[in-house]
């Protein structure tokens, strides 16, 4: 279950309007280790038109498409997060021993990843990897640098 500033988040009508996606934490509390991360609300699939849609293109001069986009709610309720060692402790370990906030509600794709590697650096999750089980930024920058 999300939480935002004390408030229950279950389901989807319960995000602010404009809302694309949001940047969470979550919380191990045995250990107070934490995992940031970024999550959307809905995803975009081509799906192939059928021969009878494709039929109300007949006589339509030009290309004619070969697909529609169908959108869909994402698996946000039941997500964890992708890093290996926070989805081996779910394994083992109840899910009461975890805690996941929201952080901020975001109404694009684009500030979505900017404010995920905003909290990213704010928390200086790569310097402090005793706190946090993210281990890398974008693929880019990696908890092995520190240790130098």
């Amino acid at each position: 279950m999300w939480t935002y500033k004390d408030q229950q988040i279950n389901e989807i009508t319960d995000f602010p309007n404009n809302t694309f996606g949001f940047i969470y934490r979550i919380i191990h509390k045995p250990t107070g280790k934490s995992y940031i991360g970024k999550k959307v609300l809905f995803h975009n699939r081509k799906v192939k038109l059928t021969k009878k849609q494709l039929a109300e293109y007949e006589g339509i001069v030009g290309r004619r498409p070969a697909y529609k986009i169908a959108i869909k709610e994402s698996d946000w309720k039941t997500y964890w997060g992708s890093n290996k060692e926070l989805k081996e402790l779910l394994k083992t370990e109840s899910k009461e021993n975890f805690e996941k906030n929201i952080l901020k509600f975001v109404p694009t794709k684009k500030l979505l990843t900017y404010y995920e590697n905003k909290y990213l650096f704010v928390y200086e999750v790569l310097e402090k990897p005793e706190e946090f089980f993210n281990d890398n930024i974008q693929g880019r920058f990696f908890t092995k640098d520190f240790d130098v």
